[in-house]
Protein backbone atom coordinates (compact mmCIF):
# COMPACT_ATOMS: atom_id res chain seq x y z
CA UNK A 1 0.00 0.00 0.00
CA UNK A 2 1.26 3.62 -0.94
CA UNK A 3 0.02 6.25 0.74
CA UNK A 4 0.13 10.05 -0.68
CA UNK A 5 1.16 12.33 2.04
CA UNK A 6 -0.06 16.56 1.01
CA UNK A 7 1.77 18.87 2.65
CA UNK A 8 4.37 16.31 3.44
CA UNK A 9 7.76 18.60 3.17
CA UNK A 10 6.14 20.74 5.74
CA UNK A 11 6.12 20.93 9.69
CA UNK A 12 3.50 18.56 10.65
CA UNK A 13 3.64 16.96 7.37
CA UNK A 14 7.27 15.98 7.61
CA UNK A 15 6.74 13.80 10.99
CA UNK A 16 3.73 12.23 9.21
CA UNK A 17 6.20 11.07 6.72
CA UNK A 18 9.07 10.12 9.06
CA UNK A 19 6.22 7.97 11.53
CA UNK A 20 4.79 6.42 8.12
CA UNK A 21 7.99 5.27 7.20
CA UNK A 22 9.19 4.09 10.48
CA UNK A 23 6.14 2.09 10.56
CA UNK A 24 6.79 0.15 7.36
CA UNK A 25 4.35 2.19 5.05
CA UNK A 26 5.63 3.21 1.39
CA UNK A 27 5.26 7.00 1.06
CA UNK A 28 4.80 9.42 -1.42
CA UNK A 29 5.19 12.92 -0.45
CA UNK A 30 3.19 16.17 -2.61
CA UNK A 31 3.79 19.63 -1.75
CA UNK A 32 3.34 22.85 -3.55
CA UNK A 33 7.04 23.92 -1.23
CA UNK A 34 5.39 27.29 -0.41
CA UNK A 35 6.26 26.98 3.28
CA UNK A 36 7.34 23.31 3.01
CA UNK A 37 11.17 22.22 2.69
CA UNK A 38 12.23 19.50 -0.04
CA UNK A 39 15.09 18.76 2.12
CA UNK A 40 12.82 17.71 5.14
CA UNK A 41 11.66 14.69 2.50
CA UNK A 42 13.93 11.72 3.42
CA UNK A 43 16.26 10.18 0.35
CA UNK A 44 14.00 7.85 -0.91
CA UNK A 45 10.88 9.35 -0.58
CA UNK A 46 9.41 10.66 -4.22
CA UNK A 47 8.46 14.05 -3.79
CA UNK A 48 5.82 15.50 -6.50
CA UNK A 49 5.87 19.33 -6.67
CA UNK A 50 2.15 20.80 -7.48
CA UNK A 51 -0.61 22.32 -5.93
CA UNK A 52 -3.83 20.86 -4.70
CA UNK A 53 -5.84 22.93 -7.11
CA UNK A 54 -4.23 21.01 -9.85
CA UNK A 55 -6.42 18.27 -10.67
CA UNK A 56 -4.12 16.72 -13.57
CA UNK A 57 -1.04 16.49 -11.33
CA UNK A 58 -3.10 15.05 -8.46
CA UNK A 59 -4.52 12.17 -11.28
CA UNK A 60 -1.48 11.59 -12.49
CA UNK A 61 0.56 11.17 -8.91
CA UNK A 62 -1.92 9.03 -7.91
CA UNK A 63 -1.83 6.62 -10.66
CA UNK A 64 1.59 6.92 -11.45
CA UNK A 65 2.80 5.83 -7.91
CA UNK A 66 -0.04 3.44 -7.29
CA UNK A 67 -1.75 5.27 -4.38
CA UNK A 68 -4.27 3.28 -2.12
CA UNK A 69 -4.72 5.92 0.46
CA UNK A 70 -4.20 9.55 0.99
CA UNK A 71 -2.92 11.84 4.11
CA UNK A 72 -3.79 15.30 3.35
CA UNK A 73 -2.18 17.93 4.97
CA UNK A 74 -1.75 20.28 2.68
CA UNK A 75 -3.18 23.99 3.87
CA UNK A 76 -3.10 27.30 4.54
CA UNK A 77 -3.52 27.38 8.61
CA UNK A 78 -2.61 30.89 10.34
CA UNK A 79 -5.85 32.23 11.85
CA UNK A 80 -5.27 35.76 12.04
CA UNK A 81 -3.82 35.66 8.24
CA UNK A 82 -7.51 34.02 7.10
CA UNK A 83 -9.35 37.11 8.90
CA UNK A 84 -7.52 39.41 6.06
CA UNK A 85 -7.17 37.01 3.83
CA UNK A 86 -10.74 35.10 3.95
CA UNK A 87 -11.06 34.09 -0.01
CA UNK A 88 -7.39 33.12 -0.24
CA UNK A 89 -7.73 30.17 2.68
CA UNK A 90 -11.05 29.31 1.24
CA UNK A 91 -9.91 28.95 -2.68
CA UNK A 92 -6.50 26.96 -0.88
CA UNK A 93 -8.33 25.03 1.55
CA UNK A 94 -11.70 24.29 0.37
CA UNK A 95 -11.07 24.11 -3.21
CA UNK A 96 -8.21 22.36 -2.80
CA UNK A 97 -9.92 19.56 -0.97
CA UNK A 98 -12.82 19.38 -3.67
CA UNK A 99 -10.53 18.88 -6.26
CA UNK A 100 -8.38 16.48 -4.34
CA UNK A 101 -11.28 14.15 -3.64
CA UNK A 102 -12.14 14.30 -6.71
CA UNK A 103 -8.95 12.97 -8.15
CA UNK A 104 -8.99 10.81 -5.19
CA UNK A 105 -12.96 9.04 -5.95
CA UNK A 106 -12.09 8.93 -9.47
CA UNK A 107 -9.29 6.65 -9.15
CA UNK A 108 -10.74 4.39 -6.65
CA UNK A 109 -8.37 5.31 -3.61
CA UNK A 110 -10.10 3.36 -0.48
CA UNK A 111 -8.52 5.58 2.32
CA UNK A 112 -8.73 9.32 3.05
CA UNK A 113 -7.12 11.12 6.23
CA UNK A 114 -8.34 14.70 6.66
CA UNK A 115 -6.22 17.24 8.81
CA UNK A 116 -8.82 18.65 10.51
CA UNK A 117 -7.91 21.39 13.56
CA UNK A 118 -9.72 22.15 17.47
CA UNK A 119 -10.51 26.10 15.19
CA UNK A 120 -13.55 24.21 14.17
CA UNK A 121 -14.42 24.33 17.51
CA UNK A 122 -14.66 28.27 17.83
CA UNK A 123 -15.28 29.32 21.85
CA UNK A 124 -16.38 25.94 23.13
CA UNK A 125 -18.25 26.69 26.58
CA UNK A 126 -16.82 23.33 28.37
CA UNK A 127 -13.98 22.54 30.08
CA UNK A 128 -13.09 19.50 27.93
CA UNK A 129 -14.08 19.49 24.43
CA UNK A 130 -15.37 16.29 22.85
CA UNK A 131 -16.48 15.27 19.19
CA UNK A 132 -19.72 16.14 20.31
CA UNK A 133 -19.24 19.45 21.52
CA UNK A 134 -21.37 22.34 18.75
CA UNK A 135 -18.89 23.44 16.01
CA UNK A 136 -19.21 27.22 15.74
CA UNK A 137 -15.38 28.20 14.21
CA UNK A 138 -14.47 32.00 14.77
CA UNK A 139 -12.12 32.51 11.97
CA UNK A 140 -12.03 31.79 8.15
CA UNK A 141 -9.43 29.30 8.90
CA UNK A 142 -11.47 27.45 11.32
CA UNK A 143 -14.76 27.38 8.89
CA UNK A 144 -12.21 25.78 6.03
CA UNK A 145 -11.47 23.24 7.92
CA UNK A 146 -15.40 22.60 9.04
CA UNK A 147 -16.30 23.08 5.91
CA UNK A 148 -13.87 20.15 4.98
CA UNK A 149 -14.68 17.93 7.61
CA UNK A 150 -18.47 18.17 5.81
CA UNK A 151 -16.82 17.63 2.40
CA UNK A 152 -14.96 14.81 3.34
CA UNK A 153 -18.22 13.05 5.27
CA UNK A 154 -20.22 13.38 2.01
CA UNK A 155 -17.87 12.25 -0.10
CA UNK A 156 -17.69 9.15 1.94
CA UNK A 157 -21.46 8.50 1.96
CA UNK A 158 -21.57 8.84 -1.69
CA UNK A 159 -18.82 6.66 -2.73
CA UNK A 160 -16.42 3.72 -0.76
CA UNK A 161 -14.21 5.75 0.37
CA UNK A 162 -13.62 5.59 4.27
CA UNK A 163 -12.29 8.23 5.99
CA UNK A 164 -10.62 9.91 9.23
CA UNK A 165 -11.08 13.36 10.30
CA UNK A 166 -8.66 14.42 13.08
CA UNK A 167 -9.25 17.71 14.85
CA UNK A 168 -5.64 18.90 16.02
CA UNK A 169 -4.82 21.16 19.11
CA UNK A 170 -2.50 23.19 18.96
CA UNK A 171 0.80 21.60 17.81
CA UNK A 172 4.55 21.78 19.27
CA UNK A 173 8.42 19.94 19.92
CA UNK A 174 10.07 18.52 17.15
CA UNK A 175 11.36 14.74 16.60
CA UNK A 176 14.95 16.19 15.69
CA UNK A 177 16.62 19.94 15.45
CA UNK A 178 16.11 19.50 12.05
CA UNK A 179 12.41 19.00 11.56
CA UNK A 180 11.72 21.95 14.12
CA UNK A 181 8.95 24.10 13.14
CA UNK A 182 10.79 27.19 10.90
CA UNK A 183 8.09 29.84 11.03
CA UNK A 184 7.12 32.05 14.21
CA UNK A 185 3.47 31.56 14.11
CA UNK A 186 2.55 29.47 16.67
CA UNK A 187 2.87 30.49 20.43
CA UNK A 188 6.48 28.62 21.44
CA UNK A 189 8.38 30.22 18.34
CA UNK A 190 6.86 33.69 18.73
CA UNK A 191 8.23 33.15 22.33
CA UNK A 192 11.77 31.91 20.89
CA UNK A 193 12.01 34.83 18.74
CA UNK A 194 11.34 37.44 21.20
CA UNK A 195 13.66 36.20 23.97
CA UNK A 196 16.42 35.73 21.11
CA UNK A 197 15.87 39.49 19.78
CA UNK A 198 16.28 40.76 23.71
CA UNK A 199 12.09 41.44 23.76
CA UNK A 200 10.03 40.50 25.86
CA UNK A 201 7.77 37.70 24.80
CA UNK A 202 3.71 38.83 23.57
CA UNK A 203 0.67 37.90 25.59
CA UNK A 204 -2.61 38.57 23.33
CA UNK A 205 -4.69 39.88 25.81
CA UNK A 206 -4.92 38.86 30.01
CA UNK A 207 -8.52 39.77 30.41
CA UNK A 208 -10.08 36.32 29.36
CA UNK A 209 -12.41 34.45 32.02
CA UNK A 210 -9.28 31.89 32.71
CA UNK A 211 -7.39 31.46 35.59
CA UNK A 212 -4.49 34.00 34.81
CA UNK A 213 -6.70 36.07 32.46
CA UNK A 214 -4.77 34.57 29.61
CA UNK A 215 -5.92 31.82 26.97
CA UNK A 216 -5.31 28.37 27.65
CA UNK A 217 -4.57 26.02 25.12
CA UNK A 218 -4.49 21.69 24.51
CA UNK A 219 -0.63 21.15 23.24
CA UNK A 220 0.07 18.26 21.52
CA UNK A 221 3.47 16.90 20.73
CA UNK A 222 3.88 16.99 17.04
CA UNK A 223 5.80 13.10 17.32
CA UNK A 224 2.78 11.44 19.36
CA UNK A 225 0.21 13.82 16.31
CA UNK A 226 2.32 11.65 13.14
CA UNK A 227 1.48 8.58 15.52
CA UNK A 228 -1.97 9.19 15.77
CA UNK A 229 -1.75 10.00 11.66
CA UNK A 230 -0.24 6.28 11.28
CA UNK A 231 -3.06 4.94 13.71
CA UNK A 232 -5.78 6.48 11.61
CA UNK A 233 -4.13 4.93 8.66
CA UNK A 234 -4.07 1.47 9.49
CA UNK A 235 -7.27 1.28 11.03
CA UNK A 236 -8.77 2.56 7.94
CA UNK A 237 -6.92 -0.12 5.79
CA UNK A 238 -7.42 -2.98 8.59
CA UNK A 239 -11.30 -1.94 8.64
CA UNK A 240 -12.63 -0.73 5.68
CA UNK A 241 -15.86 1.57 5.98
CA UNK A 242 -15.22 3.22 9.15
CA UNK A 243 -15.94 7.00 9.02
CA UNK A 244 -13.84 8.92 12.22
CA UNK A 245 -13.68 11.98 13.42
CA UNK A 246 -11.37 12.34 16.41
CA UNK A 247 -9.62 15.30 18.30
CA UNK A 248 -5.71 14.79 18.71
CA UNK A 249 -5.07 16.70 22.41
CA UNK A 250 -3.68 15.62 25.49
CA UNK A 251 -6.58 16.70 27.67
CA UNK A 252 -4.47 19.11 29.50
CA UNK A 253 -4.68 22.81 29.58
CA UNK A 254 -1.69 25.20 29.54
CA UNK A 255 -2.50 29.23 30.00
CA UNK A 256 -0.39 31.24 27.95
CA UNK A 257 1.26 33.04 30.41
CA UNK A 258 2.49 29.25 31.78
CA UNK A 259 3.95 28.08 28.92
CA UNK A 260 6.13 31.88 29.04
CA UNK A 261 7.04 30.84 32.15
CA UNK A 262 8.39 27.21 31.81
CA UNK A 263 10.16 28.85 28.27
CA UNK A 264 11.68 30.80 30.15
CA UNK A 265 12.88 28.45 32.53
CA UNK A 266 14.13 26.16 30.26
CA UNK A 267 15.57 27.76 27.74
CA UNK A 268 17.39 29.82 31.03
CA UNK A 269 16.30 33.15 29.78
CA UNK A 270 14.20 34.87 32.39
CA UNK A 271 12.17 38.24 30.63
CA UNK A 272 8.72 38.88 31.87
CA UNK A 273 6.32 38.85 29.22
CA UNK A 274 4.45 42.20 27.94
CA UNK A 275 0.28 42.62 27.55
CA UNK A 276 -0.70 43.27 24.15
CA UNK A 277 -4.69 43.93 22.88
CA UNK A 278 -6.42 40.70 22.19
CA UNK A 279 -6.29 39.04 18.65
CA UNK A 280 -9.70 38.46 16.65
CA UNK A 281 -10.24 34.95 16.63
CA UNK A 282 -8.70 33.77 19.74
CA UNK A 283 -11.06 31.78 22.39
CA UNK A 284 -10.55 31.66 25.82
CA UNK A 285 -10.07 27.75 26.56
CA UNK A 286 -9.73 25.31 23.85
CA UNK A 287 -8.90 21.68 25.88
CA UNK A 288 -9.72 18.24 24.69
CA UNK A 289 -11.14 15.26 25.57
CA UNK A 290 -9.11 12.56 23.53
CA UNK A 291 -11.05 9.41 24.78
CA UNK A 292 -12.46 8.26 21.16
CA UNK A 293 -8.99 8.79 19.59
CA UNK A 294 -7.67 6.36 22.31
CA UNK A 295 -10.51 4.01 21.73
CA UNK A 296 -10.68 4.24 17.83
CA UNK A 297 -7.12 4.03 17.02
CA UNK A 298 -5.63 2.89 20.66
CA UNK A 299 -3.81 5.76 20.25
CA UNK A 300 -2.23 7.53 23.51
CA UNK A 301 -0.26 10.70 23.46
CA UNK A 302 3.30 10.43 25.37
CA UNK A 303 5.15 13.58 25.54
CA UNK A 304 4.62 16.48 28.01
CA UNK A 305 5.05 19.88 27.66
CA UNK A 306 8.30 19.93 28.83
CA UNK A 307 9.39 17.62 25.75
CA UNK A 308 7.56 19.82 23.04
CA UNK A 309 9.71 23.52 24.81
CA UNK A 310 12.83 21.34 25.05
CA UNK A 311 12.77 19.68 21.64
CA UNK A 312 11.66 22.95 19.96
CA UNK A 313 14.10 24.86 21.83
CA UNK A 314 16.97 22.46 20.32
CA UNK A 315 15.63 23.06 16.78
CA UNK A 316 15.43 26.93 17.29
CA UNK A 317 19.00 26.97 18.18
CA UNK A 318 20.07 24.97 15.30
CA UNK A 319 19.37 27.99 13.64
CA UNK A 320 19.82 30.33 15.66
CA UNK A 321 22.90 29.05 17.42
CA UNK A 322 23.44 32.16 19.10
CA UNK A 323 20.52 31.79 21.23
CA UNK A 324 21.73 29.49 23.25
CA UNK A 325 22.42 30.34 26.82
CA UNK A 326 25.60 28.90 29.01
Amino acid sequence: MTWLITGGAGYIGAHVVRAMIDAGERTVVYDDLSTGIAERVPRGVQLVVGSTLDGERVARALAIHDVSGVIHLAAKKQVGESMDLPLHYYRENVEGLRVLLEAVTTAGVPSFVFSSSAAVYGMPDESLVTEQTPCLPMSPYGETKLVGEWMVRATARATALSTASLRYFNVAGAASPELADTGVHNLIPMVFEKLTADAPPRIFGDDYETPDGTCVRDYIHVVDLAEAHVAAARTLQSSPGRHLTLNIGRGEGVSVREMIDHINAITGYDRPPTVTPRRPGDPSRVVASADRATTELGWKPKHDVQDMITSAWEGWVRVHPGAARG
